[in-house]
This record gives structure tokens, C-alpha cells and sequence, in this order.
């Protein structure tokens, strides 16, 4: 990602294997490698909820709970995997293994493997005729890292035995990817780089809200769903027929809509232009109530608790202000004011609006241009947006060939489980509680000591024996049911559509 460091990238652009440290393997050498570790790994053993992640921990989870159907009923927008029988096996498959489905077969996947501790292999254009040889491809190599392409016009994994050129992307779902490293400039959390605490973690509920309403409202998107990173970001999965086939063009235009100039280290001026966008409008009306509750106070990020940060928030304002400032600067500054962050905030606004004669009965300065007093009524929305506007690494959405990270798979250095993320509920959302590998184990041999799992009828898949039951049923449930009905009757109208014109009713 932009910020990303090399040990944490989340994406990847269309190009060619790339080994981590220049000692490449062979596709048989990898495999052996990690098919014999993980022979040992699926071996039961007591967990330890204190550890992580380990090899161990993760041949485990693709082994038990990693939810291969959940993930092939998305890719493959088939509507007759909506009603999954088990986790193992491929319910819609010829009797070889081999699916029926024409969209999956051309779908890339690329792996992360580490066949020995310290060597990482980065390995591109895999792609697999069914569930059932995902899965055994993903417990054989045991992937620390699972990235998700495009599809393709071929299957990528023939791309070495097609004509330079051939292999062309054919669709791939919209993507966005916000990551905290990019909010640096103003966590006042402490925060920096992969560390994040709740105080800064809350700007990512605030630009997913953003997100999703524009992707509805201004798109006509329905089926969006956001995931969290693993670690210090969320990934946003735009999956609607319409989106999918988007060209890069169109992709890059509706990237560009949501951006945003906020200057940057050399030039922190930046200046939106007047009337506001009715997007812009609407974003700051979602925004700037989060603002105030979340960046303002002193349990935020201080920006108006103390006369040292007041001050330095004051001398931001357009200089056509200064009278303002220097009004607000004496009287908060004063032993006899108590206002609260959120009351200086409201107070600050008042008085630029009353400056600039929009309300109250006094008026503008004669000299003051129109730009200048846009600019000075701009400034709250401005200030708003420098915080909690979304800041999304746009090269990611722009291009089909783009990979990202799979949802429900591992991050590696913190052991938790990219989980579905609904936006309405954000706020009981705790990236710090997402279950990590060791505790997933532990969750799992808990229940099977004190459950007859073999009487429980209503487990179909073992990841409901733990706490990814509640977020894996909800997406099945708000994201992915309501997708594959929507399919269906999209190819019942493509269907009807080729009858009419065949004349076969």
C-alpha cells in the first residue's frame, strides 16, 4: 500500500513471481516443503491461546476453519452455491472435481509461502478448476499471505503456454484499501506506522461511512462489503455486476471522485472549491459530528483541550481572520472560561460565519474578495476533512490487475482473522478482539470438550464453533445470500434475453 511498509504489503500490481529474497524455488520443491510440514501441523494438540501465530497454528486453521466454501460461492457469483453442505467438499462439481462454473476456473489467486523459516516465496497467476483444488492447494502450500486478482480470459495458471499478450483481465470487483499509515500526519494518538489504538482506529468507521454511502447513493452499488486487514486497516469489496465489468478508466474515475487533495508536508495548504460538491457536502455532514466526539476532547486527539493545541488549531485559519482568532485566543485563554472542546468548536464556526456576514447583523469586510470569503467559510469543512476525510491508496482501485489481500485469511503478524465488517455497527467493531490463531484453537477444543459435536445439527462447518460464527454468518447472511439471488435473477434475464432473440420460448 502507499505507506505500507515492504513487510505489510497488502497489494500487488500485475507482474511476474517475485521471490522475497532472490532464492526462488521450484513450484514441486515449495510444495513438498510445505505439504510435509503441514503433516505435522493438523496433528491435535493442546492450544496455547498465548501464541499468535505459529506454521503450526496456521495449517490448523486451513485445515479446520478457514471457510473455503464461503470464499468459492463469492468467487465463482454461482447462485447454486448459496446452500453449503460441508466445508471440505465442492457441492457443484462434475464427478472429476471439476465445477461447472466458467468464472472461477479463470480467477487469479497468488500465494505468500515460507517452504523454510526467514525464505518467503511470492508466487503469481495460480488459478483452480474447483473448491475442492483451492482447498487442497491452500492446506498443501499453507500460504502465510493469499492475494485475490482478476478474472482472466484464460486460466492464469496457462499463462507461461499462451502468446505474449494473450492473457487479458476480463472483470474484477471494485476495491479500496484505507490503511492508518496514512492518517500519520495527524494521529495525536501516539500512534505511528503499524501501531494503532482505539483513539485512531475510530477514522476508519468514519471513512468507511463515507465510502459506502457514495458507493450507494452516488453509484447505485448494492452489494459492497468491507473487511478488516488483519491489522491496521480496512478493504472495501465493491461486487456488483456493473462494477465488476468496470474498465479501468471508469475505475480510475471513480476512484478520483472520492479523493480528496489535503496537502501535504511541503505544501499543507490546500483549498476546496466553492459551493461544495454536494458529495463534499454530505461527507462533512457525516464527519464532522464524529470530529467533534473523536479528535476535539482530550480522550481524543486534544486538538481543542489546551491552549497550546487551541492556539496552533487558530493559527491555521485564513489570515483575512485574524481578528477572529485573536478574539477567540483572549477569551479561552481567559480564568473565567469553561467551554468544553465541542462548545469552542461551535463557537469558532459562529464567529468565521458572523465574520464574513452570514449571519447575524454585522457584515463582511469591504476588501475581503470572494475567494477570500470562501475560503474563510470553507475552513471548518477543510479542517474536518485534513483529519477524518478517507485517505485511500488510489492506485489499488484504478486497475483490474490489481491483487489485495483475501479476505478471511491470516495476518502474520498479528495472528487475527480479516473478518467481515458491517458498517451500522462499527462501533462494537474492536480490532483488538478479533480472535487470533491461538485463541481460535483454544475456542475450538474448548467446545469440543464440552459439546456432542456430532449431535449439534446446526453445525455445518467447524469455524461455528467459534467466535468467527458471528461474523462469517452475518456476511453469509447481509452480503453474500442477498449477491447470489441478485445473480440469479440477472442470468434468468440473460437467459429470457437469448430465448426471445433464438425465438425459443
Amino acid at each position: 500500500m502507499g505507506a505500507a511498509s515492504n513487510d505489510d504489503n497488502e497489494e500487488h500490481e500485475f507482474g511476474e513471481d517475485q521471490p522475497a529474497n532472490n532464492d526462488a524455488k521450484s513450484s514441486n520443491q515449495t510444495d513438498a516443503s510445505a505439504q510435509q510440514a503441514m503433516t505435522s501441523s493438523t496433528k491435535s494438540s493442546p492450544a496455547d491461546s498465548s501464541v499468535v501465530f505459529s506454521p503450526e497454528l496456521l495449517g490448523m486453521y486451513y485445515a479446520r476453519l478457514f471457510p473455503y466454501q464461503m470464499l468459492y460461492s463469492w468467487l465463482s457469483y454461482d447462485p447454486a452455491t448459496i446452500n453449503p453442505k460441508s466445508n471440505s467438499s465442492n457441492n457443484h462439481s462434475s464427478k472429476n472435481g471439476t465445477s461447472n462454473n466458467t468464472t472461477f476456473p479463470r480467477r487469479e489467486f497468488s500465494m505468500t509461502i515460507e517452504p523454510t523459516p526467514g525464505n518467503e516465496v511470492y508466487i503469481r497467476y495460480q488459478s483452480f478448476l474447483s473448491q475442492e483444488e483451492l482447498t487442497t492447494a491452500i492446506q498443501k502450500r499453507r500460504p502465510t499471505k493469499i492475494d485475490i486478482g482478476a478474472v482472466f480470459n484464460y486460466p492464469p495458471k496457462d499463462n507461461k503456454s499462451l502468446p505474449s499478450g494473450k492473457l487479458q483481465t476480463q472483470e474484477r470487483e471494485l476495491v479500496f484499501d484505507i490503511d492508518l499509515t496514512d492518517y500519520d500526519g495527524v494521529r495525536n494518538c501516539g500512534c505511528d506506522g503499524a501501531k494503532i489504538c482505539p483513539k485512531c482506529w475510530s477514522f476508519m468507521g468514519m471513512a468507511m461511512e463515507v465510502m459506502d454511502e457514495g458507493l450507494r447513493n452516488d453509484f447505485g452499488f448494492e452489494h459492497v462489503a468491507w473487511f478488516y486487514s488483519g491489522r491496521r486497516g480496512v478493504h472495501c469489496w465493491v461486487c456488483d455486476d456493473g462494477a465488476r465489468k468496470l474498465t479501468n478508466e471508469a475505475r480510475s474515475a471513480v476512484a478520483t471522485y472520492f479523493e480528496v487533495n489535503l496537502g501535504s508536508d511541503k505544501n499543507k495548504n490546500f483549498h476546496l472549491s466553492s459551493p461544495l460538491h454536494p458529495m463534499l457536502t454530505r461527507a462533512y455532514d457525516i464527519l464532522e459530528p464524529r470530529f467533534v466526539e473523536s479528535v476535539l476532547p482530550e480522550e481524543g486527539h486534544a486538538l481543542l483541550s489546551t491552549r497550546a493545541s487551541w492556539t496552533k488549531l487558530l493559527m491555521t485559519l485564513p489570515k483575512q481572520a485574524n481578528s477572529v482568532a485573536a478574539k477567540l485566543e483572549e477569551k479561552w485563554g481567559s480564568k473565567k472560561d469553561n467551554t468544553t472542546p465541542e462548545e469552542k468548536w461551535n463557537e469558532l464556526k459562529s464567529a468565521l460565519s458572523a465574520f464574513i456576514g452570514k449571519t447575524g447583523s454585522s457584515k463582511a469586510p469591504k476588501n475581503m474578495s470572494n475567494a477570500d470569503r470562501a475560503r474563510v467559510e470553507n475552513w471548518p469543512v477543510e479542517t474536518v476533512f485534513k483529519y477524518v476525510y478517507p485517505r485511500l491508496d488510489i492506485n489499488v482501485s484504478k486497475m483490474q490487475n490489481h491483487l489485495l489481500k483475501s479476505p478471511f485469511c491470516v495476518h502474520p503478524k498479528t495472528g487475527r482473522v480479516c473478518v467481515p465488517i458491517e458498517v451500522s455497527n462499527f462501533a462494537n467493531f474492536d480490532p483488538f478482539q478479533v480472535p487470533t490463531l491461538g485463541q481460535l484453537m483454544k475456542e475450538l477444543d474448548d467446545y469440543e470438550a464440552t459439546s456432542k459435536a456430532d449431535s449439534d445439527t446446526e453445525i455445518t462447518f467447524d469455524w461455528q464453533k467459534t467466535s468467527l460464527k458471528e461474523p462469517f454468518e452475518k456476511f453469509q447472511k447481509s452480503f453474500l445470500v442477498p449477491m447470489l439471488n441478485e445473480e440469479r435473477r440477472l442470468q434468468r434475464e440473460e437467459r429470457e434475453k437469448r430465448a426471445a432473440v433464438m425465438g425459443d420460448f
